[in-house]
């Protein structure tokens, strides 16, 4: 497995995209889409770092402030009907964005529930086993639980795990269309996307058994 290269390009904002980011990524149609938080608790533990990636791996990182509640340049752009956003379980992240910033994502392709509709004859789809799959990548994972709050401060090594965890997500995504599409499970997939905004309000609100007997 190969180690992941270095971006195309490479930009860190504070709180928010400027305006020629914001334009490169409205034309590019698809972007690959990550958060990194305090916790998994909605509510509880803050939104510190959203990553974008386009398809010329021009990747930008953007930092959020303690007590930052809104960023209009990358709302204006996750809400982007033309652009398709890609996450890696979509749920978490749309939560993410929702409870931080106010962001309500659409359209959205999810790669861990394409992965689970289409690659049946494996149990593990999680991110790093994915990209390795299905880019020959080999993701260093090691900076995945970290201090995220020190948005500030934060290390080479965790704005490089941070940014990889994004770029290899519209690779990941054409293939399993293609897997998708050979199964004949596109549309189930298509409708599956369709509902991840429901599922992070739900997720936001504590709800975890709504559809239990």
């Amino acid at each position: 497995m190969a180690s992941p290269s270095e971006p195309a390009a490479f930009q860190v904002f504070d709180g928010d995209l400027d305006a020629a980011w914001t334009e490169r990524y409205r034309a590019s149609g698809a972007l690959g889409v990550d958060t990194e938080t305090m916790g998994l608790v909605h509510g509880r533990d803050r939104l510190c770092l959203v990553q974008l990636c386009d398809r010329e791996d021009g990747v930008a990182c953007v930092r959020i402030a303690r007590g930052q509640d809104s960023a209009p340049n990358l709302q204006a752009l996750l809400e982007d009907a033309a652009v398709e956003k890609v996450f890696h379980f979509a749920r978490f992240d749309v939560a993410a964005l929702a409870c931080g910033l106010g962001i309500r994502v659409q359209p959205i392709f999810c790669t861990k529930v394409a992965s689970r509709l289409v690659r049946t004859y494996t149990p593990r789809h999680g991110l790093k086993d994915l990209v390795n799959e299905l880019t020959g990548v080999e993701l260093d994972k090691q900076a995945q639980s970290s201090d995220w709050g020190r948005v500030d401060e934060l290390s080479d090594s965790q704005l490089a795990y941070a940014a990889n965890d994004a770029r290899y997500l519209l690779s990941a995504r054409d293939q399993l269309e293609q897997m998708l599409r050979r199964e004949e499970r596109l549309e189930l997939a298509r409708r599956c996307f369709a509902v991840v905004p429901l599922m992070a309000d739900l997720d936001i609100q504590r709800f975890t058994q709504v559809f239990e007997h």
